[in-house]
C-alpha cells in the first residue's frame, strides 16, 4: 500500500488514496497537534499540486487549517519561513488559513 511511509519520489503520480492517507497521520508526541502534525507531513512529503489536493480533502474532512504547533504557529506562519514554499502557502490561503497574527485577530 502507498501511503505516508512511502519515500518522496519527484515526478511520481499521487492516487487521491494516497494523499488522502496523510489525514489519518498521528503524531508520535500525543501532545502535538494532531491537523498540525498531518500538514506539517502532507507539506514535507508532497509536491505543491498535491499539497493542494491534501488541503481540500482536509477541509472536507473538518480538520483545522489553522492548528498551532507546540510554539504557537499556523502551518502558514511554519511555511512563509521557506524560499521555496509559494506555491505550498498559496494553497493554504486559498482555503481560508491564516498566519497565527490574523488569527488572533
Amino acid at each position: 500500500m502507498s501511503g505516508p511511509d512511502k519515500p518522496k519520489v519527484i515526478g511520481e503520480e499521487w492516487s487521491d488514496e494516497r494523499v488522502k492517507s496523510f489525514l489519518a497521520i498521528e503524531p508520535y508526541d500525543k501532545g502535538e497537534n494532531t491537523d498540525f502534525n498531518a500538514l506539517l507531513k502532507a507539506y514535507q512529503a508532497m509536491r505543491a499540486e498535491d499539497f493542494e489536493r491534501f488541503i481540500g480533502f482536509f477541509v472536507e474532512a473538518g480538520r483545522n487549517l489553522d492548528a498551532v504547533n507546540e510554539q504557537g504557529e499556523t502551518m502558514l506562519d511554519r511555511i512563509t519561513e521557506h524560499r521555496k514554499s509559494a506555491d505550498y502557502a498559496r494553497a493554504l490561503e486559498a482555503a481560508g488559513a491564516q498566519r497565527r497574527a490574523a488569527a488572533g485577530s
